[in-house]
Formats: structure tokens, C-alpha cells, sequence
């Protein structure tokens, strides 16, 4: 008994060392009005609005310029969550955030968005209520920071055995609130005294009907003192902000028709207390604890806010325009709050065949938060969740889950007008692949002509529903390959809510064709390299074909290696080579050109040329070389059930290079041996 009692002890000891004591305190600071008036003069950020101190929290996280298609985006690093190390990241939306932060930008500069409600529309599973989460989460994190610190005050209570107890302002004000209008500006001169006018701190906003009538009968108390009611009567502190504790932070969801009721925002009667206070006008008598009371100070998010009764409409416009709400039985309000909604296509399309929603339309600025279109980032969406360390037990083949998130964003893109270019074609593109003819000019008219590229598709959820299947399905013993993630991905089409036509279902069958056909001719080009992966074998036909190259580019003869005769350049070689890569007769002395000017300027670096430092070059060589060896290892001996001895020495090196250089596993290497095996016994390669 007694060792486990020390045990415990060290491990409590252990652990109270993380703990910071000084953090503690300043997170938990108390002080008198007086301080805090001195601290708003060191520190006037303190008294910064809501809109303010979300703008200030996107940027304290940091911003890198980036250039995509010639045009310059700002990447907000916020949105990679760094605060949760990414679980929240959000992808390859660098437009959409842009316009967030632009609205936020303006509000804060008060320039009039602050007086609108941001609603972000988006098809579902676009990331909207993850920009939501993130935009609270932040700010919760930013108010525990020094640079984020902002404040509220309690009043004193004498109970009736003497004994003092504080009751915190419901609604978290500004302690500045609590200085009379008539004292205001002589106090801003003194807060603003050696400031630039930038700087300037104002004063706007009325106490609440219960710091209000506490505020009356204490002044009464004082003869009108208001200096003596703040110095006795008044503790600020420092305000932490908190969804769990419901402070700063407020959500609401609609629930069905007949049971919205306008008290969840703006706070209801206390019918207890009202024989304690004998009126129900008395504001003591009152619970200020609807969504738009606790969330005085920081953010309040609508979920689906188009699903909202008519009658909450009225709360949400004068919130958003007036910055003021009507609690039950008390004059109106003033707040301080960022209201952030979302909603998808089919409700913003009833709001605006929606004739009373008109007010709402007026006052609302919307921000389209599309699905993703560039591959590389729906990726890492996917491998978020499904990656080595999350996933135990099971290996996920590679491009199991590049070929969903092709799928998935060939749903989301708009056919391109230019006639002779495919849709995967365009993917690529967008992707940052460079096709022959095409310039980043011609991607930028690509994305403009595609008005709601985005729009509509597969969201992510059903690709993560579909992988998540093919993990825990008895077909797959120690690995899922693309083709079980396909099989899964065309089966759930029946039954999909969301796929309004059999006309879009068959359109996504057919480009789950497209995907199953490129899946084809990279793991032709995979299995080829990998039986062309001998490094010995590569340089040589590397530097034969560089000694030829050199020969002709500089019209000598190659000695040849065996017989030591000076002879002409072999021709047949280097076509062998460059034909593999599709350039064509006209362009060969081009291309040979090119390839000895860029030896000569790796020479002039003081570096050597390898194969592997021209990635044309070396696809070529390997191609080359995989022809001349394909006869030696008969890939097609594969499928039958009889294989000598020497073959499966060589379909084992095969295998084991596909497992060290490209991530397979034992079963998903033989299964892509298997496959390409069975390919080419029906006589269809094609060279790329």
C-alpha cells in the first residue's frame, strides 16, 4: 500500500512541474478599476472590439506570399492550425480565406462589414464549419495570450452574514463602460494623450440592464459618487474566453419550427427569483445567458442559419446592424460580437426566393467556401487521417488514396472549353503539371471560365466514408490497393443521397474510368521502372548514350568500347532512347543540344552529370532499358502457375525493389505484379 502511495506522489510531483504558477496568475489577474486604467494606457489593445481582435489574432500567427498562376495569394498560416498542430488545417482554400480576412480587415478598420453577418456558403463538406471552429478556437487561444488579453469586472455583494461575494458581469462588458458619458471624453484625452490618432481608443457601448440597475442603487449609495462606487464596489479581471464555460463564445443551432424559441438568444426570465425580487423587470430577475449575451466580447456562430424561424430574424439583424439586442422586458442592449453563419446551396437558393428574407440578404456578406480543386492539398486531407500512425494493422498501397482525391476533384471541375484538352488533362494543370502549349496564362483563363468550379461534386466525407470501409473489409488481409477504394467509391453511387440524376451518376461512373485508366499507366510505368532499376545497367546505357550524343552534337565519331574502331555516332541507340519519350525526328537535335548544354552548365557548377539529374532523360533510359530486359524476366510467367527457379529469383528483386523505392508492401507489391502481369499478357502497353 505504502509503495503505491509514493508512486502516485512522484507521478502528481512529476506533473506539477509542467505547471507554470506565474502563467496561472496572470491568467487569473484581479485588480481595481484604477489598474486597469493604467494598463489601457500601457497596453490599449485591451479594449479592442471583437472584429478587431479576430483581424489581430489571423495575423499574430503570421503570412507568406505565395504565386499561383501568376497571381499573388496571401497564406494565411492561421489556417493551418497551428494551435492543435494541424487537426483542423485547412487545404488549398487560399482565395476563400483571403476574402474572410478582407471582410475581417475592414470590420475592424470600421468600415461597415462590421455591421454585417458573415455568412460562409459552400457545398457540404467544404470546410465552412471547420473555418468556424478554427476562427473560435483561435480566439479563445489569442485571449490567454499577453498580446490578447482583454478583461471584464464584478461587483462586490455583501451577503447577509457579512461575507463578500462577486458577481461577474453576465454579459463580460468592457470595464470602460462603466465610466459615465459625461466623464468620457475628458478620461479618452487622458488614455489617447501622446498616441497617433490610429491609435486612439473610443468608448461606445452602455452597461446591461443588470450591471445597470446595480450601477443606479450603488450610486445612490454613495451620494452620487461615482469615483467611490468604483473604487470600493469594482474588481476587473482578466477574461478568458471559453466555448466549454460559455464565455466570449456562443453557437446555436435551429431546432424544428415549433420549438424555436427567441429566449435561447437573448436570455429568459429567472421565475424563481421573482418572489426573491417581486417583478420580473427586475434584471436580477433575469438570466442574461442566451447565445447572444455569452457571446458578448468574441464570436457567435450560426449553424445552418437559413433554417432560422422568421421571428429569430429580427434578433439577428438588430444584432448585426445596430449592434444591439431586446431581452425580454429590458430596453435594448448593446454587444460586441462577431455573428459568423453558414449554409449550404439549397437553403441560400430558398433565401433568395424568399421575399422576408430580404432584410437578411441585405445584411449579410457572403463568401463562397468551394471544394478543393488542386489535388496535391485534397490529398492531405485524406492523409490526415490515414496515415502510418493512425492506421495500425493495415497498409494502405500507394495511390490508393491519390486516385480517390483524383476522383473526387474530376467531380468538382468544369468541362473545359478548349476542345482539344481532358478533364484530367485540366486537373494537372491545376495541379502545377506543365502540358506542351499551355501557359499560366491559359490556367488563369481555364479558372475564370469555370464560374462555380467547386461548386458542386463529391465532397471529401464520402471519399473518407468510402476509405474507411475498404479498411475494416474481410476482402483485404494486410493491405487496401486503389482498385478496393474504387470498388467502394462506384458501389456507394446507388445509394447516394446527394446524387440528384442517373445522368450525374453515370457521369461520375465514367470518370472513375478516366481514374481506373491512369491508375493503369502509372503502375505500368512503376512496375517497368522498378524491373529497369538496375543502377549499373542504367549508367552505362547512360554514357553510351551521352558519348553518342556528344559525337554528334560536335560532329566527332565514338570509339567503340570493344573493338577500340572509331565509328559514327549510332543513330538507332539514341532513337531507341528518345523515342521512348516522345520526341520526334524534327526535334532531335534539339533535344541534344539541350542535354549538352546542360552537362556543360553542371560542369561549369563543378558538378557531375548522373542520369538521374534530367528526369526526361532518365524516364527515357529506364524505358529503354525495360525493353531490352522484359524478355529476360517474361512478366507474363506471372499468372501462370509454373515458375522456374531463375524467373522468381527476378520477379523477387522485382518485388523488392517495388517495396523499398515505392512503398508497397509483400501483398500489395505481388497484387500490382499480378495486375500489370495480367496487362501485359494481353498485349496492350502502351508507352507514355
Amino acid at each position: 500500500m505504502h509503495t503505491h502511495t509514493t508512486t502516485a506522489e512522484s507521478i502528481i510531483d512529476s506533473l506539477s512541474k509542467l505547471q507554470d504558477p506565474a502563467t496561472y496568475r496572470d491568467l487569473n489577474w484581479q485588480g481595481s478599476f484604477d489598474e486597469y486604467l493604467q494598463t489601457v494606457r500601457r497596453q490599449p489593445g485591451v479594449t479592442r472590439t471583437a472584429f478587431q481582435r479576430i483581424y489581430d489574432m489571423i495575423l499574430s500567427f503570421g503570412t507568406e506570399e505565395i504565386v499561383e498562376f501568376k497571381e499573388k495569394l496571401i497564406r494565411y498560416k492561421f489556417f493551418e492550425d497551428p494551435i492543435d498542430h494541424g487537426r483542423d488545417a485547412v487545404y488549398g482554400l487560399e482565395r476563400a480565406l483571403m476574402r474572410i480576412v478582407s471582410f475581417f480587415k475592414a470590420a475592424a478598420q470600421g468600415y461597415g462589414t462590421e455591421k454585417r453577418v458573415l455568412l460562409l456558403h459552400g457545398p457540404v463538406g467544404s470546410a465552412k464549419s471547420t473555418i468556424v471552429r478554427l476562427l473560435k478556437k483561435g480566439v479563445e487561444h489569442y485571449s490567454r495570450t499577453q498580446e490578447g488579453a482583454l478583461f471584464s469586472y464584478a461587483w462586490r455583494q455583501t451577503g447577509a452574514n457579512g461575507e463578500t461575494t462577486w458577481a461577474k458581469c453576465p454579459m463580460h462588458e468592457e470595464p470602460l463602460h462603466l465610466v459615465p458619458e459625461e466623464l468620457r471624453p475628458k478620461l479618452l484625452d487622458y488614455l489617447n494623450a501622446d498616441k497617433p490618432s490610429d491609435k486612439h481608443i473610443t468608448i461606445s457601448g452602455e452597461l446591461c440592464p443588470f450591471c445597470r440597475q446595480t450601477y443606479r442603487e450603488l450610486l445612490r449609495k454613495y451620494d452620487g459618487s461615482w469615483a467611490d462606487l468604483v473604487k470600493n464596489e469594482i474588481r476587473v479581471e482578466r477574461l478568458l474566453l471559453s466555448e466549454k464555460d460559455r464565455v466570449g463564445i456562443g453557437t446555436f443551432q435551429p431546432k424544428d419550427e415549433k420549438n424555436q424559441d427567441s429566449t435561447e438568444l437573448t436570455g429568459d426570465i429567472n421565475y424563481r427569483k421573482i418572489a426573491e425580487y417581486g417583478t420580473e423587470s427586475d434584471a436580477r430577475a433575469f438570466n442574461f445567458d442566451g447565445e447572444f449575451n455569452i457571446a458578448n466580447r468574441g464570436v457567435i456562430e450560426f449553424i445552418e442559419v437559413l433554417k432560422l424561424d422568421v421571428a429569430f430574424l429580427y434578433d439577428l439583424l438588430g444584432a448585426s446592424q445596430e449592434h444591439k439586442i431586446k431581452p425580454k422586458k429590458f430596453a435594448q442592449t448593446d454587444i460586441d460580437e462577431v455573428i459568423i453563419g453558414h449554409t449550404n446551396e439549397p437553403e441560400y437558393r430558398k433565401l433568395l426566393s424568399n421575399e422576408y428574407m430580404e432584410a437578411l440578404r441585405d445584411r449579410t456578406v457572403k463568401i463562397d467556401v468551394p471544394y478543393i480543386t488542386k489535388l496535391e492539398h485534397e490529398i492531405k486531407i485524406y492523409e490526415k487521417d490515414y496515415n502510418p500512425k493512425r492506421i495500425k494493422g493495415k497498409h494502405i498501397a500507394p495511390h490508393t488514396i491519390q486516385m480517390a482525391a483524383m476522383w473526387a476533384i474530376l467531380t468538382r471541375l468544369e468541362d473545359p472549353k478548349k476542345a482539344q484538352l481532358t478533364l484530367l488533362q485540366k486537373l494537372k494543370l491545376y495541379n502545377g503539371k506543365t502540358l506542351p502549349g499551355f501557359t499560366e496564362d491559359n490556367i488563369k483563363e481555364l479558372r475564370a471560365d469555370a464560374h462555380r468550379e467547386g461548386m458542386e461534386g463529391i465532397s471529401p466525407r464520402y471519399i473518407q466514408d468510402k476509405i474507411s470501409n475498404s479498411l475494416v473489409s474481410e476482402k483485404s488481409a494486410t493491405s487496401i490497393n486503389p482498385f478496393m477504394v474504387m470498388n467502394e467509391l462506384e458501389s456507394g453511387l446507388k445509394h447516394h443521397s446527394l446524387i440528384s440524376s442517373d445522368e450525374l451518376r453515370k457521369r461520375y461512373k465514367e470518370l472513375l474510368a478516366v481514374v481506373k485508366e491512369e491508375y493503369e499507366d502509372i503502375v505500368k510505368n512503376e512496375v517497368q521502372r522498378a524491373i529497369a532499376a538496375d543502377e549499373d545497367a542504367l549508367k552505362r546505357l547512360c554514357g553510351n548514350y551521352i558519348d553518342n550524343v556528344k559525337a554528334y552534337t560536335q560532329r566527332e565519331r565514338v570509339k567503340n568500347r570493344y573493338t577500340g574502331a572509331d565509328e559514327e555516332p549510332d543513330e538507332r541507340l539514341m532513337r531507341a532512347i528518345e523515342e521512348k519519350i516522345d520526341i520526334p525526328e524534327s526535334r532531335k537535335d534539339d533535344f541534344r543540344r539541350e542535354i549538352m548544354n546542360y552537362i556543360g552548365a553542371l560542369a561549369l557548377e563543378g558538378k557531375v552529370f548522373d542520369y538521374k539529374s534530367n528526369e526526361r532523360l532518365q524516364k527515357a533510359l529506364e524505358l529503354k532499358l525495360f525493353e531490352d530486359q522484359k524478355d529476360t524476366i517474361k512478366l507474363t510467367t506471372l499468372i501462370s502457375s509454373v515458375v522456374d527457379k531463375e524467373t522468381q529469383e527476378k520477379i523477387d528483386v522485382v518485388k523488392s525493389r517495388m517495396i523499398k523505392y515505392y512503398g508497397y508492401n509483400d501483398e500489395s507489391a505481388t497484387d500490382v505484379l499480378n495486375y500489370v502481369a495480367s496487362i501485359f499478357a494481353r498485349g496492350d502497353v502502351k508507352h507514355r
